[in-house]
């Protein structure tokens, strides 16, 4: 099938912009109407609809880079080339998947991690001469190597024996009955219950499924799902393969963030691989069932990884979120029953089957949690790292015996723990901030705070908590400014709101500005009270009005920094100029 989005891809990358010509000439080849190619180029950030400049410099202004110093390369940069000057282009831009090597810039796509200032003016250098500088490779810095995962039984040898098995059994019941068992849940930050959305999908009426891998991964902070990507793709195909026999699906998409180069090549190469092996393609190990599987390139946008926002890109359309019911296991793909799950969702499925048909999966939590994870860690932490745990495993232990201790031994100020979705915690979180019910199971009486550190981290512990808790884990050490983090971040949602939502729109637009007045002065006890009040509002009515989970949160990185640190806002010093271009919505 032909797509728009991904034409739209070939084009850019053949002429390096989308032309007016260029686009009348696909609308004619595909038979459709201009408008509908119109509408597509002009939502996705990764379409351009001018000539690019001969170097565009792109530094990311989030969270991990943000805390190393990418604030001073992006003016350094722009000191040497500013804007007009020749046909240089230096900008700031949202994360770009590499916090645990910040700071990041793409110069013409491609990656450079943890360089100097120094370092980068020789790149753009040499690329203004006609040169490519080679580039960061994410398959040589990793810190962290998979030398002791348990996610795949298989180390080198690819054999695909789940699916093997599971073809022989000839049965789909047993592998839903060891999600089930394994308690396996979503790990793409709603945590939902695999088994049963796999089950739903499989009762859904319909003669064309899709099963569809969200690989879009754009949330600061995280990026171990580009690890699980590049170092274990087999596994991602298996657990998709198993849920296209389970659900009776017979096309499959991986959907892939555009700045991950290597994970795209990997994917596809593993793909041709296991067609090979008649694990996927017209007739899947001799059963005669089809399953074709391909690698769908995103265009851009946070947005993206919201999944029926993913949805409507597949369908090339804009990539606006759809109210909801119906859900995607009815209504999904080209409204047909569609299964969709996270990278290491579908990764973890083959060793569940494996071993001990989820029991020992279950098994391996700590405290009475179960399962294991993949946390991406990064900040102010001496190795940080994409790191599989037990859930249950306190934030402390993932800290010093994961991810090396504090960096330079600082003390711990705050935590992100789910990128900016969840705001800053402090060290020690005030008991009104948590759920009774956690407190009185949990806490000794007359405990007026609970250390962080001590936190169970298992999605369920957090939801009796009444926090979050994603896969992306940004630490702040003491010399942290929390209140530069808590702009950057409000402007990454002002960035990235889809603008199909008024509230998000305009709410978004607003905590920016807020945030930023904050920053710019050292207000007063009355301000900050009427300031937190002002938030705590706009934050409840995006939360009530928005459709999807980006203006669900977006209040949360301000709200928390009024909440608990507000002695950073008294103390704070002058305000840092807004490098970033604003997306037009």
């Amino acid at each position: 099938m032909i797509m728009i989005v991904q034409e739209l891809t070939k084009l850019q990358q053949r002429d390096g912009y989308l032309s007016d010509e260029a686009l009348v000439r696909l609308a004619d080849r595909l038979t459709v109407p201009l408008y509908r190619i119109h509408e597509v180029a002009s939502f996705f950030p990764h379409f351009r609809r001018q000539p690019p400049p001969q170097v565009r410099v792109q530094v990311c202004q989030d969270m991990s880079c943000l805390l190393r110093g990418a604030g001073g390369q992006l003016a350094a940069l722009q000191s040497v080339w500013p804007d007009g000057h020749g046909d240089v282009l230096i900008e700031g831009v949202s994360c770009l998947g590499r916090c645990d090597r910040a700071p990041v810039t793409a110069v013409n796509d491609r990656i450079y991690a943890a360089r100097s200032v120094e370092d980068l003016r020789r790149v753009v250098g040499q690329t203004c001469a006609g040169e490519q500088p080679p580039a960061d490779l994410d398959s040589e810095l990793a810190e962290v190597l998979p030398d002791h995962w348990t996610i795949d039984p298989y180390q080198d040898q690819r054999s695909y024996a789940a699916v093997q098995a599971s073809v022989k059994d000839g049965h789909a019941d047993h592998v839903i009955a060891a999600l089930e068992t394994a308690d396996l849940l979503g790990m793409g930050g709603a945590g939902g219950r695999s088994y049963k959305k796999w089950a739903d999908v499989r009762r859904a009426e319909g003669k064309q499924k899709y099963v569809v891998c969200n690989a879009d991964e754009s949330e600061p902070g995280t990026f171990k799902d580009r690890e699980l990507l590049l170092r274990a793709p087999h596994l991602v195909i298996e657990g998709m393969v198993l849920g296209g026999l389970v659900v009776g699906a017979t096309q499959g998409y991986v959907y892939i963030r555009h700045e991950y180069h290597e994970q795209i090549e990997v994917m596809r190469e593993a793909i041709d691989e296991a067609r090979r092996l008649q694990i996927c393609g017209s007739d899947v190990l001799g059963t005669g069932r089809p399953f074709e599987l391909e690698v769908f390139v995103s265009p851009g946008g946070y947005i993206c990884g919201e999944q029926t926002a993913l949805i409507e890109a597949l369908e090339d359309k804009r990539a606006e979120p759809r109210n909801r019911p119906p859900e995607l296991q009815t209504n999904g793909l080209w409204d047909k029953p569609t299964l969709l799950n996270n990278v290491e969702t579908f990764a973890w499925v083959p060793v569940i089957l494996l071993k001990e048909a989820g029991n020992w999966f279950a098994a391996e939590g700590l405290d009475g949690c179960k399962g294991r994870r993949f946390f991406s860690i990064s900040g102010d932490v001496a190795r940080p790292g994409a790191y599989e745990v037990p859930n249950g495993t306190r934030l402390g232990d993932l800290i010093d015996n994961f991810a090396g201790g504090m960096r330079d031994g600082q003390k711990l100020q705050a935590v992100a723990l789910s990128g900016p979705s969840g705001g800053f915690l402090p060290a020690e979180v005030p008991v009104s901030a948590l759920s009774p019910r956690f407190v009185e199971a949990e806490l000794e009486t007359g405990a007026t705070h609970f250390p962080l550190r001590d936190a169970r981290l298992d999605i369920r512990t957090f939801r009796t908590m009444g926090l979050m808790l994603g896969a992306g884990i940004v630490v702040f050490g003491e010399e942290a400014d929390l209140v530069a983090q808590a702009v950057t971040c409000q402007r990454f949602y002002r960035d990235e709101s889809c603008g199909k939502c008024v509230p998000c729109r305009k709410g978004s637009q607003r905590l920016w500005q807020i945030a930023g007045q904050l920053e710019a002065t050292q207000p007063s006890e009355a301000t900050l009270q009427a300031t937190g009040s002002l938030v705590a509002e706009l934050g409840e009515t995006m939360e009530l009005t928005s459709i999807c989970g980006l203006g669900q949160v977006a209040s949360n990185p301000l709200r928390t920094l009024l909440q608990y640190f507000p002695d950073a806002l008294r103390t704070n010093g002058a305000a840092v100029s807004d490098t970033r271009p604003q997306r037009e919505v």
